[in-house]
């Protein structure tokens, strides 16, 4: 998993009612978990970007960028879905419907879902 730090995502002036540093803790009990300084998709802040693992990958999966991840609920429903083998091998939870968006194209504002 990669997740949005350095910008705007995790901060405490944008939400200060997130505990970021949980957030961090909850994914990782899922695995290793990759802090970027920017995803360019700020307007969906927090974004989590889930990778799919190898065989994953292999079945044709893609990562998933989801937006809005700001709730503890949510933060365990992604370790969850990625512990259950994550994009191409376990169904998303109900908790992450509506959050999925597509990646950014770097330099152009991110694309409608």
């Amino acid at each position: 998993m990669t997740v949005c730090r350095g910008c705007c995502c995790g901060t405490r002036r944008k939400h200060p009612d997130v505990d970021h540093d949980r957030q961090l803790d909850v994914l990782r009990t899922a695995g290793p978990v990759q802090v970027s300084d920017c995803l360019n998709a700020c307007e969906r802040s927090n974004v989590v970007v889930v990778r799919p693992a190898p065989l994953g990958r292999l079945l044709g999966a893609r990562p998933v960028w989801l937006g809005g991840v700001l709730e503890d609920a949510t933060s365990s429903a992604v370790a969850r879905w990625v512990t259950a083998g994550g994009p191409g091998l376990a169904a998303p939870p109900d908790q992450l419907t509506g959050l999925r968006f597509a990646a950014p194209r770097w330099g152009k504002p991110t694309p409608p879902s």
